[in-house]
């Protein structure tokens, strides 16, 4: 990839162009398009702007990387010219005459060396690692980011299905309620409460449905579909999937041993370590080691006392400068100061790599104490909904034989479409941290959603 990166970089871009123009709504406006989690990941890299930007940047680096000999490459320049020279005022005035015009061209040749050029060029090589290294860990936060989306969208149609069915069950109590109101069994304000359950749980689907609406807008837009690409009756865009969440346990202390040395933060801070390492030594080597100055002039013109129809005459002139210099090794100086300074920079550099491993450890152990703890607070959730369950169905068998009154039945609807919710939250939650683990020791999302885990 690094050798022929200018090819990717061609080749990402018309991937990018041919998904924004054919791929940004179905062909068939009628036809619904689904949409895997998969498919929608790489819908989401081939249409982000930041990594395409990511990309050039990464091309920049990599062709001043290939060509650390610019460095050291002499400054070249060539000249020519004109002159034409005769009294004004004095003498006989102006007057044109080829004899006055002559004329000069010269080329120049520059090469300035110092002991500071190879921790320059070592600088440039880690400047493209460092943005090659951007550039990955951007394509895998994205990767996460589109999977965490996705599957709250999924949450959300599922949400969309348990009020659905709570609207039918409270239509269905309301439909019982008129006919016993009807023959004189219940009193109005029972019938009354039903016909408020039964608004309630529309309400209460009309608000979801247009907040997923919205979600979905946004989330298909990031992925290169119009707003109006949401599925509907007419077509649009479906998600396939399902949130099932598996039981993750690992072992905090192993996971940073062995992914904590790859996080891109810590492997960018030892890269910056090393870069400042080698300013010190470009900073001391430039300002106290000799330099030499390489130089060579080429000349061509009439003799000094000719005209422009005189024969030419060329010169060659070369130089060599040896500069040493001597106030970089005064203590105090402004020189020896700046030398001094990028010393404490590399200490600097170092303590701050400790305070980004100690975070990120402490990070891993928070996220993996956070799925452990929250397993079992599903596993309550579960129970719960169980419980729910079979009470809503006691409260109904109840209510039909006529022991158990409307409003305890809407109260037992009520407690099991919360925990029915909960735990759909409670899941969307653990798949969530599961994912921010994922993006903690940077390995693909992928890695804790599998569903053979």
């Amino acid at each position: 990839m690094r050798r022929f990166l200018s090819w990717g970089l061609f080749l990402f871009l018309s991937a990018s162009y041919c998904s924004l123009t054919l791929g940004a709504a179905p062909a068939d406006p009628g036809e619904v398009l689904t949409l895997t989690l998969d498919e929608a990941v790489k819908r989401a890299l081939d249409n982000s702007i930041s990594l395409q930007k990511n990309l050039i940047d990464l091309s920049t680096r990599e062709y001043s990387a290939q060509r650390l000999w610019s460095e050291i490459f002499p400054t070249i320049n060539a000249s020519g010219g004109l002159n034409y020279g005769t009294n004004l005022f004095t003498g006989d005035g102006f007057k044109a005459d080829d004899r006055n015009l002559s004329y000069s061209v010269s080329a120049g040749l520059e090469l300035s060396l110092n002991a500071g050029l190879p921790a320059v060029m070592k600088n440039i090589r880690l400047a493209w690692q460092a943005q090659l290294l951007k550039y990955e860990d951007a394509q895998k936060q994205l990767e996460i980011s589109v999977a965490k989306s996705f599957y709250g969208l999924i949450a959300d149609m599922e949400d969309l299905s348990l009020l659905e069915e709570m609207l039918k069950l409270a239509e269905q109590q309301l439909e019982r309620n008129r006919l016993a109101f009807g023959n004189g069994l219940i009193a109005e304000r029972v019938y009354l409460q039903s016909q408020l359950g039964v608004e309630t749980a529309k309400y209460n689907l009309s608000t979801a449905r247009a907040n997923y609406a919205n979600r979905m807008g946004v989330f298909l837009t990031s992925l290169g579909f119009g707003q109006d690409g949401s599925a509907d009756a007419n077509g649009g865009v479906k998600l396939e999937g399902h949130l099932t969440v598996t039981r993750i346990e690992e072992d905090p202390d192993a996971l940073i041993r062995e992914y904590l040395p790859k996080r891109p933060d810590i492997i960018e801070q030892r890269q910056t370590i090393e870069r400042l390492e080698n300013t010190k030594k470009q900073t001391v080597l430039s300002s106290r080691a000799p330099s030499v100055g390489l130089g060579a002039t080429w000349s061509l013109g009439p003799p000094s006392a000719g005209r422009v129809k005189d024969d030419p005459v060329d010169t060659i002139r070369g130089s060599v400068t040896v500069r040493i210099p001597i106030d970089p090794w005064i203590p105090g100086t402004a020189k020896s100061q700046s030398i001094r300074t990028a010393g404490t920079e590399v200490d600097k550099a170092r303590l701050d790599l400790k305070d980004r491993e100690d975070a990120a450890a402490s990070q891993i152990r928070s996220l993996t104490a956070t799925l452990r703890n929250s397993w079992d607070s599903l596993e309550i959730a579960r129970l719960r909904v169980k419980i729910a369950e079979r009470t809503y169905e006691l409260t109904e068998q109840g209510f039909r034989s006529g022991t158990v009154e409307s409003l305890t039945l809407e109260e037992a609807r009520n407690d099991l479409e919360s925990a029915r919710y909960q735990l759909l939250r409670g899941e969307l939650a653990y798949q969530t941290t599961a994912l921010d683990l994922a993006a903690a020791l940077n390995v693909d999302w992928k890695t804790f959603t599998r569903s053979d885990r």
